[in-house]
């Protein structure tokens, strides 16, 4: 049988009891998502006197903060050569200076809160197996030097398979993101879980409509992963990647670090401390969402890597997590009033989670903050970046088309084409149903159509979820939203036997 997937931050975090909203409620401040952004922002924003509240569908961390692999580091996906390239040499030192920033305002809250989460300092290692590489690596650790980071050459990387060298960040950090956001949790004073927002009206005050009430608020934070209301364009210039990790429980010595390859998809490695023991954390196969018909196999492939490079041990948990692409490589983050978001994190959620609630809080406050008009929502795009953006647009208007217009992604005319566990998109007397059918037999469908902006899902094998490709959103068997953008359910279908 499959394996379910669970995070080893959900599973090792105790968390309080459900506390949804009931009845009406009026803040400074109304924040969408209890994650990393969310809970920080909401912390630094009543240290500064404001009155917040913090709503959440699900329960604390239940989204892509307890997704994560929880490195916590000042290197960038995107890279510091490419960012001196197509921002600037000036435009790269400030990323980096952000990122040191909210990396160390991690630390900072970790120690004035007194946070049990196991928060070390370790070195980053970015290496490379290939000779063909090394030159390419070498390029980025002198940028981030450029940048002002501590980052150095380094023939040796202490893992246990050959390497060629790597760029070495200096005194970057992991910890327990699920232990770390639950406390910060705890200091917030309006925590609403169970509380899904189905509605955000811009105005004076904003209106957060829920299904248990309504905030009234003079500000909006979306701390969501995505926007959910407003910000339009900004779907335009992201796309969104599915990304997956395996934990095994370990009883050897095993190297200080974070460390990520060269490889595509590439992977990234940690060790954890927990209360359970240490875990090695092993994560990558990233791919676009609706791009991998088989998810399952991503799992495997993750599996067969960490098989051949540290042994082979039981996966005790695995997960998989939804990080949003920005097509120039930077986050967007603010707003001009009273809306505003955070959003585009690539693989760095921890430190860009952070950095956003910073910006955030300060831009609610009236705060001038150095990095606010480089991670703009609203910026001109970086040199280089346009051709994503039209290739990405291109692409979802074919696809919008292609799905209506043809029997795209249609799989089987029967619902006994569909076993146990699987998910199909069927051609029903001339119309497409998505329809999976349980472990216990039960049929269920829906109409494949996402409710955000109309293209078709494809289903998520891994995690029994119906996903769309196009902007994010991710649907339940029976069609109820677990992601945005989008915020209605999908149409529900009576199927025949």
């Amino acid at each position: 049988m499959q394996q379910a997937s669970t995070s080893l931050w959900n599973a090792t975090t105790p968390l309080p009891p459900p506390r949804p909203l009931t009845g009406d409620l009026h803040v400074d401040v109304a924040i969408v998502g209890a994650g990393i952004t969310g809970l920080t922002a909401a912390v630094l924003l009543e240290e500064r006197g404001r009155t917040v509240a913090v709503l959440e569908k699900a329960a604390i961390a239940s989204g892509e903060t307890g997704n994560t692999t929880a490195h916590i580091t000042e290197a960038v996906d995107a890279r510091y050569h490419y960012l001196r390239r197509a921002f600037g040499k000036d435009e790269a030192r400030r990323v980096a200076e952000a990122s040191h920033a909210a990396m160390e305002k991690i630390a900072e809250l970790v120690e004035k809160y007194s946070i049990d989460c196991r928060f070390r300092r370790v070195p980053g290692y970015l290496y490379t197996e290939k000779r063909k590489y090394i030159a390419g690596v070498k390029n980025e650790a002198s940028a981030a030097q450029e940048a002002g980071l501590d980052v150095r050459w380094q023939e040796q990387v202490p893992l246990p398979f050959p390497t060629r060298g790597a760029a070495v960040f200096a005194n970057q950090a992991q910890f327990h993101p699920g232990r770390y956001v639950t406390a910060l949790a705890s200091r917030v004073q309006n925590l609403f879980t169970g509380t899904l927002v189905t509605r955000i009206t811009e105005g004076g005050p904003c209106v957060v409509e829920t299904e248990r009430g309504r905030v009234y608020a003079r500000n909006v934070l979306m701390a969501s992963n995505v926007p959910i209301a407003g910000f339009q364009t900004v779907h335009t210039k992201m796309t969104p990647y599915r990304t997956y990790a395996i934990a095994f429980l370990v009883d050897d010595e095993h190297p200080e670090g974070l460390f990520w390859d060269t490889a595509d998809p590439y992977h990234y490695t940690r060790w954890q401390d927990t209360d359970e023991g240490t875990y090695l954390i092993v994560g990558g196969e990233d791919h676009k969402v609706g791009d991998e018909e088989d998810t399952e196999a991503c799992f495997e492939r993750l599996l067969q890597y960490a098989t051949e490079q540290f042994g082979v041990k039981p996966v005790r948990y695995r997960w998989s997590g939804q990080i949003i692409e920005p097509h120039d490589g930077l986050p967007f983050i603010g707003g001009s009033g009273p809306l505003f978001i955070s959003t585009g994190y690539s693989g760095q959620g921890m430190t860009m989670g952070t950095l956003g609630a910073m910006i955030c809080t300060d831009l609610i406050t009236d705060v001038e903050n150095p990095w606010a008009p480089l991670f703009n929502p609203m910026r001109v795009p970086a040199r280089g970046s346009v051709r994503e953006f039209l290739a990405q647009n291109i692409g979802f208007a074919t696809q919008v088309v292609s799905d209506r217009l043809t029997a795209r992604g249609v799989e089987a005319t029967e619902t006994f084409d569909v076993k146990s566990g699987e998910g199909k998109i069927l051609a029903i007397n001339g119309r497409k149903v998505a329809c999976y059918r349980d472990e216990a037999g039960a049929l269920h469908g829906v109409s494949p159509v996402c409710t955000h902006m109309r293209c078709d899902v494809a289903f998520n094998a891994a995690e029994r979820t119906w996903d769309c490709p196009c902007h994010g959103s991710r649907f339940t068997p029976d069609g109820d939203v677990l992601n945005g953008p989008a915020r209605t359910p999908l149409e529900k279908i009576e199927l025949p036997e």
